[in-house]
């Protein structure tokens, strides 16, 4: 290589850092191809500049030279311009750039070798040996999107080809919607990892898991672990919130769980903790967490969920929160590279290092090793409110998560819970609320065992069951002594009360159904996660018509229970909107802003109440409204066509069962359904009559669970354990009551001033006003 070459190869390097760091712009490389020399020499330069973006050392030594230069320029060609002509400027720059050449290969291999571990991890900085040394990746969000699923791959395969990494860590939000195709292509990525690995489940593989939570314990075979390594404890936990929108929830199995463990840990052993969430007020029981975690010698609660690296603190226990393994959500390195950390325990720290691009970088943080954990300083949750007037005449706790209503009937209480218990055990988690038939003395109840339960509610014995392909999310409505329900498995049924037997299916629901139907002489009627409400007719299943607001998924009308009044049907969306729907045809009349996925009526149907996000309750009429103007779209748009109407009844996706000897599911298939019919904007339709918004004070709020009413109050249950009780007439304040710590499921007023209440920590009361 010659001088020459050199020189035109910083000459065009010149320009192109200055291309680079002031314009913002790629460097690209200029090649010539006749000159191979140069080519090598370019490649060389520009590989290194490139690792700037890793090594930020290096940018103070190409600003001393760029300001050298600059001097260079001004002294030479402007003051002694003779010196230029003699030759002397060339082989300064010259003797220059090879200095920088020189210093710059220099810096590389000194960076390199202290801050990056190619194939081989190595021993840890501090020169003390490695007890365990692991890779933890959080926020891995499976789905349909193929750049997901490439950054696993991607990341797995890196595991793959290190040395010196014990195992793995996956810590929650494997999925993006919790369905079991996600959950098996997430298995199918991870199993292909040489080493072991350990998985919990965050909120995106539970609030909207189509099989009730089960479907993850049973792929990866467990919901928390515990395990030995060279002397470190490692526990973790599932997060919740398990199927309802809410704060994080750690299971109250698993609570009890977590219990027994660590009041069995000896307390000089180190523990590391890991859960999805932070410790902190984004979990409504993080403080029995924490109370739990103090008993023993806990290092570090380690976390993901914010989608960064951060250094926190859980009231004096360590917190680490680990970036997304996905690509473009980390903005500390480069933010077109999936990546995650790599942790090392030594016998005096933790170190904290990304792993990115095949590239380990310098520890981002590192902490010493405890000798114990911080002293518990939180005393009991949960209490009543010394200034409400209501008072608890009984509380029960149950050892699970109660993620539903209780059913009250012949003086009984009848809950069901995550145990999957409900006065028979069952093989799934049970998230339906039960119904009971005070006149034939019968209970239903769905579960994700894939079976829906009929038993006799004094007695407890079975009466019959009816099989599902999937998890029975939904709640059951008993009409007329027909029972309404619907499923994960794409299917909405109709069965006999008396008998079990199988009167209809609509077998083509897009998503999965987990909310209570609204059923009566005209019509039955549901949402699903496919962001469709549904109507039928309640004798043979045919669709009368069907609703989207055409958003996406995550906003459907699902976890809402729809409401009937007026001939009206109305549903809430997670878009924060209330929509009034034309209980015949299908068309929207009316819609508002406001709201999220909790509604009531009043006893009459006059009144439509709204729980919002924010501190706020609305109440609406259900009989006036104002209509869009004649001249609006929404006059002339077509509403949902009754299938009935334009085809024969076969081309309608209804299965009917005739004889009731044959078997439960032998049907006609069906052909293609009516289209749904779209929200129009909320300019092309009309406005309902506000009587009265009611700021209410309960803060930021997302709980989906249904307002009920009595005696001329309206009862708006929280997802952090608050009950807001407000006056019908003018929505001001009666009274609050504090049942528990977490999302109230379901008040149920039961006369003489009594409400049966569950929550779900498992709490099940009866309170007395």
């Amino acid at each position: 290589m010659t001088v020459s070459h050199i020189n035109q190869g910083f000459q065009s390097l010149d320009v192109n850092l200055r291309r680079k760091f002031f314009y913002g712009t790629n460097i690209t490389i200029n090649s010539s191809p006749s000159n191979n020399y140069l080519q090598k020499c370019n490649n060389i330069l520009y590989f290194l500049i490139a690792d700037i973006d890793y090594n930020i050392g290096t940018m103070p030594l190409l600003l001393f030279f760029w300001y050298f230069e600059f001097i260079e320029i001004l002294f030479f060609d402007y003051f002694c311009p003779s010196l230029v002509r003699k030759g002397i400027l060339t082989k300064i720059k010259t003797m220059k750039k090879y200095f920088i050449l020189i210093a710059l290969l220099l810096c590389y291999i000194s960076s390199y070798s202290s801050d990056y571990l190619a194939e081989d991890v190595g021993p840890p900085q501090t020169g003390k040996k490695a007890l365990v040394r692991f890779a933890y990746l959080a926020d891995l969000h499976v789905s349909d999107v193929a750049t997901n699923v490439e950054d696993l791959e991607t990341s797995v395969k890196d595991i793959n080809n290190l040395k010196g990494i014990d195992f793995v860590i996956l810590a929650g939000d494997i999925t993006e919607f919790g369905s079991d195709e996600e959950i098996l292509l997430a298995k199918s990525i991870v199993d292909k990892l040489t080493i072991p690995y350990y998985i919990v489940a965050g909120n995106h593989d539970s609030k909207w898991s189509e099989s009730g939570c089960n479907t993850f314990s049973k792929v990866f075979g467990y919901e928390h672990f515990n395990f030995n390594f060279n002397g470190i404890q490692f526990i973790g936990t599932n997060s919740g919130p398990n199927m309802r929108m809410a704060p994080a929830l750690v299971p109250r199995e698993t609570i009890v769980w977590l219990d027994s463990v660590t009041n069995a840990l000896p307390k000089h052993i180190p523990v590391v903790f890991i859960n999805h969430y932070p410790l902190d007020d984004a979990m409504l029981n993080y403080k029995t967490v924490i109370d739990m975690l103090k008993r023993v010698n806990t290092q570090v609660s380690m976390c993901g969920h914010g989608h960064s690296n951060r250094v926190m603190d859980f009231e004096g226990i360590p917190g680490i929160m680990g970036r997304s393994n996905l690509r473009g959500n980390y903005t500390a390195a480069k933010p077109t590279h999936p990546g995650y950390n790599i942790v090392t325990i030594t016998t005096d720290s933790i170190t904290y290092a990304v792993r990115s691009n095949s590239i380990t970088h310098k520890p981002w943080h590192k902490q010493p090793i405890k000798k114990e954990s911080p002293p518990a300083m939180w005393g009991p949750s949960g209490k009543d409110r010394v200034d409400s007037p209501a008072s608890a005449v009984w509380v029960y706790q149950d050892d699970s998560d109660i993620g539903s209503a209780a059913a009250f009937a012949f003086n009984m209480v009848f809950i069901s819970n995550t145990a999957g218990v409900v006065k028979a055990k069952t093989d799934g988690k049970i998230f339906s609320s039960p119904e009971v038939c005070e006149k034939t003395g019968l209970l239903v109840v769905g579960s994700s065992d894939n079976h829906i339960y009929c038993l006799n509610a004094k007695t407890g014995k079975l009466k019959w069951k009816v099989e599902a392909t999937k998890s029975v999310l939904g709640s059951p409505t008993i009409h007329k002594g027909i029972v309404y329900i619907g499923a994960s498995d794409n299917a909405f049924r109709a069965i006999e009360l008396s008998s079990g037997h199988l009167l209809w299916v609509y077998s083509q629901i897009k998503g999965f159904i987990e909310a209570k139907p609204w059923a009566d002489d005209q019509g039955v009627y549901i949402g699903d996660w496919a962001n469709k409400v549904y109507a039928f007719n309640p004798a043979d299943g045919r669709l009368l018509w069907k609703w989207t607001n055409n958003k996406g998924r995550g906003l459907s009308a699902a976890a809402v229970w729809p409401l009937k009044a007026n001939g009206k049907l109305f549903v809430v969306t997670p878009e924060r909107r209330s929509h009034a729907i034309d209980a015949k045809t299908g068309k929207e009349l009316w819609s508002a802003r406001g709201g999220r996925e909790s509604i009531g009526l009043s006893p009459d149907g006059n009144t439509l109440y709204v729980k919002t996000m924010q501190d706020t309750v609305l109440a609406f009429s259900t009989k006036d409204f104002t209509p869009a103007a004649a001249s609006s779209p929404a006059a002339s748009s077509p509403a949902a066509t009754s299938p009935a109407a334009t085809s024969p009844a076969a081309a309608n996706p209804a299965t009917v069962a005739t004889p009731k000897s044959g078997p439960a599911t032998a049907a006609t298939t069906a052909t293609k359904p009516a289209a749904a019919a779209t929200s129009p904007a909320a300019s092309q339709v009309g406005k309902p009559h506000l009587l009265w918004a009611s700021h209410t004070g309960y803060g930021y709020e997302i709980a989906p669970s249904p307002i009920t009413t009595a005696n001329d109050l309206v009862f708006i249950p929280t997802d952090k354990g608050n009950i807001f009780v407000l006056n019908a007439a003018d929505g001001t304040v009666a009274w609050t009551y504090r049942f528990s710590i977490a999302l109230i499921n379901y008040i149920r007023p039961i006369g003489n001033r009594t409400l049966l209440v569950t929550s779900m920590d498992g709490k099940v009361g009866l309170i007395k006003y």
